[in-house]
């Protein structure tokens, strides 16, 4: 149903995070398109929202980056600089972005202009149509990269939401709108290293995706480093907790039963004098059990590596929030909610 303003005293206010890394092209036209969001207005069905502050996270990358920050933030009240000690990385940058918003909801999104604004709007009528947490703006033309970047970021996508995650996150990406309380805890728990849409699996339960059009770059390409592309590859996997140590306990138990299967079959070819080779049978009777006892050994000590890692990585036991009829349902206002 249509959401009218009468039924909401007061905008959404909207939180922009921006990690900045290398945007001094960038960064003044994509101010100037999120500045008219700055004044409330509605979205296609009526809900009034407005940006209320863009976070613009400088994580020491080259060029003049911190001088764009600085004239920016000058210029417009609205536009809050944020200042890392050094380059750590988009993740770390986008959860110290979320950690210091305070908007009912956290748009993130790139320095680089390929992702429109004017979808915030449809974005937020996604998130309440659905009741969800967390909306992935997910572009329905090709993005404007190689063929074997966009190749090896489909698979990368495909063996997480199959194999180690949920499939909730199968459209993820760095242009997403999550509510507010959500992204400040998943900010405030998740520990380093972690990717960053791994830590948002643990604690969103119902996450969606809304189409949006992927503009071409603002500035010349990046000539993207593969060698980088794998280690993101390689961070994701490593978050994405105890799923990749459980395939080790299962790999353990699958091959102690074929173990004993094939040593069954071993021993009665040796009864019945199908061996032509002396000691074969016993020494591969013994490869078989003894390997699929030490898989299955690495199987146990792997789930105690998986709870560790839990703790490490800063996968949280619960997160508290909001009664969920109070944050998709304007008119429940009950205080105690």
């Amino acid at each position: 149903m249509p959401h009218t303003q009468n039924q909401e005293s007061r905008p959404l206010n909207i939180s922009v995070v921006i990690p900045v890394y290398r945007g001094e092209e960038t960064l003044p036209s994509l101010m100037t398109e999120l500045e008219k969001f700055t004044a409330t207005q509605l979205t296609p069905q009526g809900r009034p929202f407005a940006v209320s502050e863009v976070l613009l996270v400088w994580d020491r990358g080259p060029g003049r980056s911190d001088e764009v920050i600085r004239e920016l933030s000058g210029k417009h009240e609205w536009v809050k600089p944020i200042w890392l000690s050094r380059n750590f990385g988009q993740h770390a940058a986008t959860l110290a972005g979320m950690t210091s918003s305070g908007g009912d909801w956290i748009v993130t999104m790139d320095e680089d202009g390929q992702q429109d604004p004017r979808f915030i709007a449809e974005m937020i009528d996604t998130a309440y149509n659905e009741s969800a947490q967390l909306v992935y703006g997910t572009p329905t033309n090709p993005p404007p990269h190689s063929k074997v970047r966009n190749l090896g970021s489909r698979s990368a996508k495909r063996l997480f939401t199959n194999v180690l995650s949920d499939s909730k996150f199968a459209e993820f990406n760095s242009y997403r709108l999550v509510l507010g309380e959500v992204g400040r805890s998943v900010a405030a728990y998740t520990g380093n290293g972690v990717y960053l849409d791994v830590a948002l699996s643990w604690v969103v339960a119902d996450a969606t995706t809304c189409p949006v059009v992927a503009r071409q770059e603002g500035r010349s390409a990046e000539n993207y480093n593969y060698r980088r592309l794998f280690a993101h590859f390689g961070r994701l996997v490593v978050s994405s907790g105890t799923k990749p140590l459980a395939i080790v306990s299962w790999l353990g138990i699958f091959f102690v039963l074929i173990g004993g299967l094939v040593s069954v079959w071993v021993l009665w070819q040796r009864f019945v004098g199908d061996l032509a080779v002396t000691g074969w049978a016993s020494t591969f009777v013994a490869l078989m059990v003894i390997g699929g006892a030490i898989l299955l050994s690495l199987g146990i000590v792997a789930q105690y590596v998986g709870a560790a890692t839990n703790m490490s990585l800063g996968k949280p036991l619960y997160v508290v929030v909001r009664d969920p009829a109070s944050t998709f349902d304007p008119r429940s206002t009950d205080p105690k909610q």
